[in-house]
């Protein structure tokens, strides 16, 4: 008979053992971990998509994963190739721009400003306070924080090669995905089921629905925001329009709303003299910046429920710890974590409410 302290000894040393293998596996597999959470995210989303290219496509599964792949590779690496090509191309342009900002001396406000609805008589102040101050003087209050923030950007996107290579990455885990993706779920499930039994492969299949949630409630929406704004700015003549395109699709997924960059930009056109265009985009503004208040509800109900505030801490969270990448990753891990958390409260809550009846 084993003695009960050579049971807790063998127990301990195989737990010991495992987690030892889980958490070194882990840490070999840390630098493609970015990617792969985002190609399972993309996947998931996209999966009924998938199925339906290959329908049209005599059900020949290669060459739907053939299409799709394309298509990652035309939303997710061409457009950063673009931006970069564009600041690389433009970078004494830039400089002569921030001289001129440097140098730039504000005018007295115009009459109009102080009839302004509201706010008439707070921005007549800011801005005879500005012309006052001049722009030198705020440059040089400014400068010690925009270069920490520079210096910060830099180090956490780590050069765009490493993003253009994470990218590229998820591309391809997406496309194994898209090879086997029936088999994979089928592990997943069977792992939950493994776990917690039939609880397990429910839980399994909630976080399923809690990554296509973010999927289409946040991506899609920011993609669709990012694309109208695009084409907004670049009908309206506004330079760098590739670049303020990836702005608003960042801004957008970070639930700030596109409306941080389209503005500026108005204000740009109106004070170059373009004030059709400037009126135009500004109304073409405001519908893209509104859209998601009706556009993100109806797609968010094919997935899950979700907080804007849990989205927005996933952003700024996946910012820090994975660089842009996490800016996707972020609120999918959250999201999944929420929903779960929420089923397993719920669950015991009506554990606990129906034992009382069932005891009576």
């Amino acid at each position: 008979m084993t003695k009960p302290r050579d049971d807790i000894t063998r127990i301990f040393l195989a737990v010991l053992f495992l987690g030892a293998l889980i958490g070194t596996s882990l840490w070999i597999f840390k630098p493609f971990l970015g990617a792969a959470i985002w190609a399972v995210t993309i996947v998931t989303a996209t999966w009924p998509l998938m199925i339906l290219i290959q329908g049209r496509l005599w059900g020949r599964r290669s060459l739907a994963v053939a299409v799709m792949t394309v298509v990652l590779l035309c939303v997710l690496v061409v457009p950063l190739w673009l931006a970069i090509s564009t600041i690389v191309s433009n970078a004494d342009r830039i400089a002569g721009w921030v001289r001129f900002l440097s140098e730039f001396e504000v005018p007295p406000p115009p009459a109009w400003v102080g009839k302004v609805p509201f706010l008439g008589s707070n921005l007549m102040v800011a801005w005879e306070k500005a012309a006052v101050m001049g722009i030198q003087e705020f440059m040089r209050k400014l400068a010690p924080y925009g270069g920490s923030a520079i210096r910060w950007f830099i180090t956490e996107v780590g050069g765009f090669g490493s993003l253009v290579l994470q990218f590229l990455l998820t591309v391809v885990f997406s496309a194994l995905l898209y090879a086997r993706g029936e088999h994979a779920a089928s592990r997943m499930r069977r792992f939950g089921r493994r776990l917690a039994g039939a609880r397990g492969e429910n839980m399994i299949l909630l976080a399923g629905q809690a990554v296509r949630g973010v999927a289409l409630g946040v991506v899609v929406t920011a993609l669709a925001q990012s694309v109208l704004g695009g084409i907004g700015l670049a009908i309206a003549g506004v330079p760098f329009a590739a670049i303020l395109t990836a702005l608003i699709f960042m801004t957008a997924i970070a639930q700030v709303g596109p409306l941080l960059v389209m503005i500026p930009a108005v204000i740009w056109l109106y004070w170059t003299g373009s004030t059709g265009w400037g009126t135009l985009l500004l109304v073409w503004a405001l519908v893209v910046g509104t859209m998601d208040n009706f556009l993100r509800p109806v797609l968010i109900k094919k997935g899950a429920d979700l907080p804007l505030l849990l989205i927005f801490s996933g952003v700024v969270g996946g910012l820090i710890a994975f660089g842009l990448i996490g800016i996707f990753v972020g609120p999918v891990v959250l999201a999944v974590g929420h929903t779960l958390l929420s089923a397993w409260i719920d669950e015991e809550i009506v554990e606990g409410d129906s034992s009382p009846e069932q005891e009576s």
